[in-house]
């Protein structure tokens, strides 16, 4: 079962134990090895041709980004960084006690009208000042190793980023970059994307969004989305497995899989967790999160509306005992305030850090 509260604790008419199968190791990350052969500085030039006719993400614009022209994700050929900061409030195995070291890329490859970071996402033609060159994002990386002390390098929104970021990792190597990568994804990836990134991203932490096309295309303009998602998440665990931790439980490698519960079904949960625990394994950490609000274009969608309800919220956690869903964490009813960030904000965009529950 997935773990939330201190033991016995109950979450409405639910018990919620405590039980993390979790393998522990120390282990040096695998983007160093292909560091040292050559082979990440070779995957980072392959990619970068691809940005001439963009095939990075599963929209296919096919537009020039290397010379600036602009696909769906309006972005062109540098990335774009919104923020930089310690972020306390992911997971307990990816926030730790010092925080996630997060790259908040702008613009994205969705439309979510309901997306927590629309200031960023949606925001195409204040996100071009945010723009920044590879050189530039590697030395943020390691500031947020070295000066921050986090304990990773956790990338937010990085589907249409892919060669910008592996460039920035290949440069970042070289000055000393050593932490595990984390690749913090909506889940509307690219299989031939994601495969570059096999021996260099450490944790996949991914979204499983929707069940149901429908409402992938009318609240996410992802008319594709279930088949890419879960193609993509198949493709992250042959690559990196089932999460494993250190002696701190800290995320070293792995997958963990976030599902965000939506008011009135429009998640598809029963859906996602059976085709987890079946066509993954049980034991895949799985990351349930209550903290929906009505954000950006939600407020006046009526299926959209409101916060999620208590009823709706217990039966998510039923569904993770009667699927066999073994390991992850579940956030605490109420929480849709908490994590909301404000990128307006001067400095850090969370004003509460909270991190789950243990």
């Amino acid at each position: 079962m997935v773990a939330v509260a201190s033991e016995g604790e109950k979450l409405g008419s639910v018990v919620v134990p405590i039980l993390l199968a979790m393998p522990m190791v120390s282990m040096e990350s695998s983007y160093i090895t292909l560091y040292r052969s050559g082979e990440l500085e070779h995957r980072a030039y392959a990619l970068e041709a691809q940005l001439a006719s963009c095939d990075i993400c599963p929209r296919d614009c096919h537009v020039d980004r290397l010379e600036n022209e602009l696909g769906f994700c309006h972005s062109g050929h540098l990335p774009i960084v919104s923020a930089v900061c310690a972020h306390q409030g992911e997971e307990p195995a990816i926030s730790g006690s010092r925080g996630s070291g997060t790259v908040f890329f702008g613009n994205c490859n969705m439309r979510c009208v309901y997306c927590q970071n629309y200031q960023i996402s949606q925001n195409w033609e204040k996100q071009k000042s945010k723009s920044v060159d590879c050189h530039t994002l590697a030395k943020r990386m390691l500031y947020l190793q070295d000066e921050l002390g986090c304990h990773n390098i956790n990338f937010v929104s990085p589907s249409h980023f892919v060669p910008q970021l592996v460039r920035a990792v290949l440069e970042a190597v070289s000055m000393g970059l050593r932490v595990p990568l984390v690749y913090n994804t909506n889940g509307y990836d690219s299989i031939a994307s994601l495969r570059e990134l096999d021996g260099i991203i450490d944790i996949y932490l991914p979204d499983l969004r929707y069940a149901s096309d429908d409402w992938a295309k009318k609240f996410s303009h992802a008319p594709d989305y279930v088949a890419q998602a879960r193609q993509a998440i198949k493709e992250m665990h042959r690559q990196v497995g089932d999460l494993v931790v250190d002696d701190f439980g800290l995320a070293q490698r792995g997958l963990i899989v976030r599902h965000l519960i939506l008011p009135n079904g429009l998640a598809g949960s029963e859906e996602s967790l059976i085709w987890l625990a079946r066509e993954l394994s049980p034991t895949v950490a799985v990351s349930i999160m209550s903290q929906y609000l009505p954000l950006h274009q939600a407020k006046r969608i009526p299926l959209l509306s409101r916060t999620i309800s208590v009823t709706e919220y217990e039966k998510v956690l039923l569904l993770l005992s009667d699927v066999g869903i073994e390991n992850g964490w579940i956030q605490e009813m109420g929480a849709s305030e908490k994590y909301v960030p404000n990128f307006e904000r001067e400095g850090h965009p969370f004003l509460l850090t909270p991190n789950r529950q243990k």
